[in-house]
């Protein structure tokens, strides 16, 4: 059987799987996979669905596919011209949530792979995970499918990851890294007091704001071989004080920092630390800070995985894809830690916002891409 990706696609998007709702997606993928002849494992955890599927023996070489069928909520359902998951294709595109990010990715390499399984070399074999948590926490998306096949002998040798790659043209960018994030939360304990009378009182908020401007003001580094610079971003600082004539108790402040492969998470929380318990010994306010990360910094160097994705995005485009560790967190932070990853998807213009849509001819391409990454990986 063939498989059409860009009708996939629409029967994805009409599947309303907002995080962690599965809502048909992944029972969709079973289905067609195990036709073809892929055996499929439901490895959900927690309120999480994800979907395992191999096609080959588990001890031949074998290429890897991460996707996910969940998505962003819709935001204000009146603001869209078209209805969030009913799929619509008009003006050539198809219109609904997930259309970029990433149901068409994940249709693209679905429909390639029943296509090359049909008459596949002997000694290949496929692996697709697909998660229903990419959006949300991520703690039990990817990551339980990765714990699964380290229990059960399962192994990828390379994986592209689907998500949306591309700025504006399509094959100008693949990803072959991720910057790490992490978000740090203050909070400055001084003593309330009478703002007529700030001598019997404590005030944390200009401690805090001194704490965040030094954050501010610092340069964390000038980039990397393969990152820019890393940034940090002030996001909230607020008290909830309705009164004017109050000095507050509390005072809490937030900032947000994409770091490269100079730092780790464990690098950055000390320097805040030592930030915050140098303006708490200077003012007499007690600032505690906790800290969540999200993933750290990694990269896959330049070599045969990227320079075969390389070579069939440029045949299928005739674009040469620019190597990039630019933008937010994916599911890739988890896979390198099983095996070299790298990332390539459409143009993700509209990812997450009002009337996201998608070209079909692109989906078409993005088959064509994929199928081409199969076939030359086995070659």
């Amino acid at each position: 059987m063939s498989i059409n990706p860009a009708d996939l696609t629409q029967r994805l998007i009409q599947c309303p799987s907002v995080t962690p709702e599965e809502a048909g997606a992944l029972v969709l993928l079973q289905d067609i996979l195990e036709q073809a002849g892929f055996a499929c494992t439901r490895v959900d955890r927690g309120k999480v669905s994800n979907l395992y599927a191999r096609w080959g023996s588990k001890n031949a070489r074998t290429l890897g596919f991460n996707g996910h069928t969940d998505v962003v909520p819709v935001g204000d359902t009146g603001a869209w011209t078209v209805q969030p998951f009913a799929g619509v294709v008009k003006d050539g595109f198809l219109w609904g949530r997930g259309a970029t990010d990433m149901k068409s990715g994940v249709a693209a390499w679905v429909a390639a792979a029943v296509d090359f399984v049909a008459d596949a070399p002997e000694d290949a074999s496929l692996v697709i995970t697909i998660t229903g948590d990419e959006e949300g926490d991520a703690v039990d998306g990817t990551t339980a499918i990765l714990d699964w096949m380290g229990a059960n002998g399962e192994a990828m040798t390379a994986c592209i990851v689907g998500e949306p790659t591309c700025p504006n043209t399509m094959g100008e960018m693949m990803k072959i890294g991720r910057r790490g994030s992490m978000t740090a939360y203050f909070t400055a304990r001084g003593v309330q007091g009478h703002s007529a009378y700030p001598h019997r009182a404590r005030n944390p908020v200009p401690a805090l704001a001194r704490l965040m401007a030094r954050l501010d003001a610092h340069e964390l580094d000038e980039g990397t071989a393969h990152f820019d610079a890393s940034t940090l971003a002030v996001t909230t600082i607020d008290t909830g004080n309705p009164a004017n004539n109050v000095i507050p108790a509390e005072c809490r402040a937030t900032v947000n920092i994409r770091f490269n492969d100079a730092h780790s998470s464990t690098g950055i929380t000390a320097w805040l630390r030592e930030e915050a318990e140098r303006v708490a010994g200077e003012t007499g306010v007690e600032i505690d800070m906790r800290t969540q990360v999200s993933g750290e910094s990694f990269v896959t160097p330049p070599g045969d995985l990227s320079a075969l994705v390389a070579k069939s995005v440029a045949a299928e485009t005739g674009v040469t894809p620019e190597m990039s560790t630019s933008g937010g967190t994916s599911d890739a932070r988890f896979v390198k830690d099983h095996c070299p990853v790298v990332e390539f998807g459409l143009v993700g213009k509209t990812m997450h916002q009002v009337d996201e849509r998608v070209a079909i001819d692109q989906i078409h391409q993005l088959k064509s891409i994929y199928a081409r990454i199969m076939r030359d990986f086995f070659a």
